[in-house]
């Protein structure tokens, strides 16, 4: 294995132990971030060709989605080897290689680890089909005899998280439970294998050099299926306080607390977040040193574009944090969402009495193709620009999600043939997928693919993409790419202290915060002006004139 010398924008790597406490992580969707062989999907050694691009940006980490392989029913999230690489994405020897050439630029990877459920491809599966029932091989899933004559109705009436039921007979008459897509049967957590092996998961990729593990759908993993099992209607109306049949359990924490052992006993220990969507008040119990140590913080991927709630939000998950020992985690969008700049630009969402919005915010607006209600496309990038500094001045660690440097949309034109979400196949008419914020990069204006590779690209990408390609805004001051990297190269800077002082400038719309480090962080959501603060502005989402900050947008300051 060999290791080019790391480019002019390389930093050390961290020998912190904490080094993931104020840590900008960057994720990575493989399949659509770079192709190196031209086949439209984006591979392992694609990425390894753009480390330095990732170290020009200034990320301390990336987080790579799952890279395993897959029959791509749920965009890799239903994996058929835990430890290995797909072969349309490349090798172990190319995963080493791009850990390798990652260190070498000073940046740590986490990588995506899926233990609620399998690929239906998975060796277990396969040998659980053939084995029949009662056999070792079916108590490592959740299999069980179906009700009705001739055990033909399933055993409940539960839906899948991704529509239709949640079981699937086979062919000798029992069923299987699946959360998700038909091809994701669920593992049984209470089985002593199951458990071992993914132990063993943990450390064949600790043991490559990996820094750190993300886990997929954190709180789903540990089930209590006694009889009689509840309908649907009782099932969701039960609490979800640690006593749930399917839902964050407390005795979740007990394969978190085994995991804990084996991260803790490398050097640094590996670090862990959890893809939790849990009650506020259950957060510390995943983010606390006993568990998994940090837990990510969904809230502003509901939140509009508006001052009290996002002061809010700040707010409550600094305390959250407080009660676990653990930093906080901020995301504006990622794999699973509309993008932000899209969310942005479109009406505040419609919202419940206790403040959740009542429908995915954008889904209709991609129902309908990207026409209705009309995107302002503008102010949506405006807003966007100004939370990314909003969030990139707030103590503890940030997830930025890839393209999201770039200031791109969500593409909405994607012919319904071009499809790959089994949310969209599962429930038509009624969600639309994740499609749209998981189109390929565009690295360059012209050329096949926008530069993602030479064969095409496995989503279509739409021709408004030339305005956001990476070469249009390199070396453009005023590109929120430059944006992006000047922001994170003051952040490695000024970022020491995990603590902050809200500051009150006299206007709801306008949310200000003083850091410990020397810095002021002023957003104003409103659309008039607003006078800063004395001090020397560092950086700004849009221009400043006369120590004016204009509406929709957010300055760092040095008092």
């Amino acid at each position: 294995m060999t290791t080019a010398a790391p480019s002019v924008h390389a930093r050390e790597l961290s020998a912190a132990p904490d080094w993931w406490r104020q840590a900008v992580v960057y994720q990575v969707y493989p399949r659509s971030f770079a192709d190196s062989n031209g086949d439209g999907l984006g591979d392992i050694p694609g990425i390894t060709s753009r480390v330095p691009y990732l170290a020009e940006l200034g990320v301390d980490a990336i987080w790579l989605s799952p890279f395993y392989p897959s029959a791509l029913a749920d965009g890799g999230y239903d994996v058929a080897d835990y430890r290995d690489v797909d072969p349309r994405l490349g090798t172990l020897a190319d995963m080493d290689e791009l850990i390798a050439q990652l260190h070498a630029h000073g940046i740590r990877v986490v990588v995506d680890i899926v233990p609620n459920h399998t690929s239906n491809d998975h060796a277990w599966f396969q040998e659980a089909l053939a084995a029949g029932r009662g056999s070792a091989a079916r108590e490592r899933y959740i299999f069980r005899e179906g009700t009705g004559p001739d055990g033909a109705e399933p055993p409940t009436d539960w839906q899948s998280v991704f529509g239709g039921p949640a079981w699937e007979r086979v062919a000798d008459g029992q069923w299987y439970f699946h959360n998700f897509d038909v091809s994701q049967p669920d593992l049984n957590w209470a089985n002593p294998e199951v458990r071992a092996d993914f132990v063993k998961t943990l450390r064949f990729w600790s043991d490559r050099g990996v820094d750190g593990f993300r886990i997929d759908v954190a709180h789903m993993l540990t089930k209590d299926l006694s009889e009689p099992l509840p309908s649907a209607a009782e099932l969701a109306a039960m609490p979800q306080d640690g006593t749930h049949p399917l839902l964050d359990r407390d005795d979740v924490h007990e394969v978190y607390a085994e995991w804990r052992a084996v991260f803790n006993s490398y050097d640094p220990p590996r670090t862990a977040v959890a893809e939790a969507w849990v009650h506020p008040s259950r957060v510390p119990l995943y983010a606390s040193i006993e568990s998994l140590g940090q837990s990510f913080n969904f809230d502003l991927l509901e939140a509009d574009f508006d001052a009290g709630q996002f002061r809010r939000i700040v707010a409550d998950n600094l305390a959250l944090a407080a009660q676990s020992g653990s930093s906080t985690t901020w995301v504006l969008s990622n794999h699973d969402v509309v993008r932000h700049a899209t969310r942005y630009g479109l009406p505040d969402a419609e919202r419940a009495a206790d403040g959740r919005p009542t429908l995915k915010h954008g889904n209709e607006w991609l129902l309908s193709g990207g026409t209705a209600p009309v995107l302002d496309a503008e102010r949506g990038g405006r807003r966007a620009r100004a939370a990314a500094l909003f969030v990139l001045g707030l103590p503890g660690s940030a997830y930025l999600y890839q393209g999201e440097e770039l200031g791109l949309h969500e593409v909405a034109e994607i012919p319904d043939a071009a499809r790959q979400d089994p949310t969209y196949f599962r429930s038509p008419g009624v969600d639309i997928g994740r499609d749209g914020c998981r189109v390929p990069l565009p690295w360059s204006a012209s050329g096949t693919a926008f530069g993602f590779g030479g064969g095409g690209a496995h989503l279509p990408q739409p021709e408004w993409f030339t305005t956001y390609a990476v070469d249009r805004q390199d070396g453009d001051p005023a590109s929120t790419l430059s944006l992006y990297r000047h922001a994170l190269d003051l952040r490695h800077e000024l970022q020491t202290a995990e603590e902050l002082e809200w500051l009150d400038l006299g206007r709801d719309d306008v949310v200000a915060f003083a850091r410990p480090d020397g810095w002021t962080v002023v957003t104003n959501f409103g659309t008039e002006p607003v006078q800063l603060p004395a001090g020397e502005v560092l950086l700004s989402s849009a221009p400043v004139e006369s120590g004016t900050l204009p509406g929709e947008a957010s300055a760092w300051l040095r008092v």
